[in-house]
């Protein structure tokens, strides 16, 4: 159970409500605040000056007063001609996070909502009753309002839901589930719409699988240093104590922590190897730099995930409501486009090295890890495929916030492009995976070279869950071998060998 009280979810938290499927509840003491932003809207609404959100048309058609008698009619009209969304739609995972991030924010007590609204929005997570929001149509300012007009639209009985796995008629559903239609009130639709919680998610989902991402690359690395005979020297606290970046410390401790109590690595320990190539030496420092953005684009997700960043907001104790334009995902964006350039590198590194593994020359292994080389060809195309994608990564990481486009007649001339930004990082992530996994079984084989020595507690664990039963052997039909281990990577089931180095994992 995680228990929102508005302001004040964790990385950790999010995690739970993303991945372990837990179940939310809000604060109660959040009502009072909640209220009182509602009942100056509701003031507002009953007065003739005019107000944006409140009884104005809105973006360009600001200037446009709508008579007290039609607030409501605004409101809807608001919500069903903002879902234009279209596109694949987003999972049921991400779009539990979205409703929790909507809640935390709007029960912060600024967007002037009622607080029957915002126990609908729970409802639709305790009853698995969850909107059905098309990805694609948000441009991440003035909030991510296309598909959060679908979130909007299930509320109020238009459009659709998902009720396990189905598609169906949100009205349907939600009559089934015994959850009320909201009748929105002055405010309550552009309360829903404006916000950049689909972006926030969408790049909190995309830091959860580079977490993960990151941990098998550090122990696909510290099997290959074995399969290859490495050195672990470069890992020595000494060399990145005098650098000084805290991220590169931890990851070469992480190093040590895997391969400790190798009898591989110390059976060459005077082997006159003088150094290895970047791949293996600078793992710290290249991974360690990955492990840094992490850290840093998690601390701007959190920010953000806690905000209030609808528009325009209601402040209670001067009974003002105030446009400025907290909607805009710039920061969100650019955690984002971060997030994708570490992505890139890990599967950079990660394929590099599986082609030091392939290499005779360096690995002193058979040429492509083949029992026979001629007869077979071992590992040589599955080094390709990891390859290929490492490519089409790089193309990937592009950043997309140094894109914009006006829209609304000019009035939004400038967006941030977050949302796509950020749902762009889970192909990523699927590339990503695959190519880990490639190094890890091409490590594992490389090891089978090494018997009867044992590498590590940690690591002869590892190669238990990568290759059950051990590796066989001689050419085989090898794609459903990585798609099964690329499962493993994205599944997380090998961070808890490292979860002290992530936001979302260690604490």
């Amino acid at each position: 159970m995680v228990t929102i009280v508005p302001g004040t979810l964790r990385a950790g938290e999010m995690r739970a409500v993303l991945r372990a499927g837990a179940a939310l509840a809000l604060d109660p003491s959040a009502r009072a605040g909640v209220d009182r932003a509602a009942a100056v809207v509701a003031a507002i609404a009953e007065r003739d000056a005019s107000v944006y959100g409140v009884n104005t048309g809105f973006g360009k058609l600001a200037h446009t007063r709508v008579p007290r008698e039609r607030l409501a009619e605004l409101q809807r009209n608001l919500v069903v001609s903002h879902a234009c969304g279209v596109g694949p739609l987003l999972t049921r995972e991400i779009v539990r996070l979205i409703v929790a991030l909507k809640v935390n924010s709007l029960a912060r007590g600024h967007s002037g909502i009622r607080w029957s609204v915002i126990e609908t929005l729970l409802a639709c997570v305790e009853r698995d009753v969850l909107p059905a929001i098309p990805g694609q149509g948000s441009v991440g300012a003035s909030g991510d309002l296309a598909p959060l007009a679908h979130l909007a639209a299930a509320l109020i009985g238009i459009g659709d839901a998902i009720v396990d796995g189905r598609r169906v008629a949100a009205r349907e559903a939600f009559a089934a589930a015994g959850i009320a239609p909201v009748e929105l009130q002055a405010k309550e639709g552009l309360a829903l719409l404006n916000g950049t919680q689909v972006s926030t998610a969408l790049a909190l989902h995309g830091l959860m699988g580079a977490e993960d991402l990151l941990a098998a690359s550090l122990v696909a690395g510290a099997l290959t240093i074995e399969a290859a005979l490495g050195s672990v020297t470069p890992f020595d606290p000494r060399i990145h104590a005098v650098r000084g970046h805290a991220a590169q410390t931890d990851v070469a401790a992480a190093m040590r922590q895997l391969v400790a109590g190798t009898e591989i690595n110390e059976s060459h320990r005077d082997c006159g190897r003088v150094q290895d190539p970047y791949s293996l030496r600078c793992i710290p420092q290249v991974l360690g730099a990955c492990l840094r953005t992490l850290r840093e684009s998690a601390a701007i997700l959190v920010d953000e995930a806690n905000a209030v960043s609808d528009n325009p907001l209601v402040f209670p104790d001067e009974g003002e409501v105030i446009s400025g334009g907290n909607f805009h995902a710039e920061p969100v964006a650019f955690a984002a486009d971060a997030l994708a350039l570490a992505i890139a590198e890990i599967g950079n590194l990660s394929e590099r090295r599986t082609a030091l593994l392939v290499d005779p020359t360096f690995s002193q292994l058979p040429s492509f890890l083949a029992t026979d080389p001629g007869l077979e060809s071992g590992y040589m195309i599955a080094q390709v495929t990891a390859a290929a994608l490492a490519s089409e990564n790089k193309l990937l990481a592009h950043p997309a916030s140094v894109d914009s486009i006006p829209t609304s007649a000019g009035q939004e001339d400038h967006v941030s492009m977050a949302t796509h930004a950020a749902r762009r990082l889970d192909e990523m992530l699927r590339n990503g995976a695959h190519i880990v996994a490639v190094e890890l079984l091409a490590a594992a084989r490389g090891i089978t070279f090494r018997r009867p020595l044992r590498t590590s507690d940690a690591l002869e664990a590892v190669l238990r869950e990568i290759a059950p039963g051990g590796d066989p052997g001689g050419d085989r039909y090898l794609s459903p071998e990585i798609e099964r281990v690329a499962t493993l990577v994205r599944a997380g089931r090998f961070t808890p060998l490292v979860a002290h180095l992530f936001p979302t994992t260690s604490g």
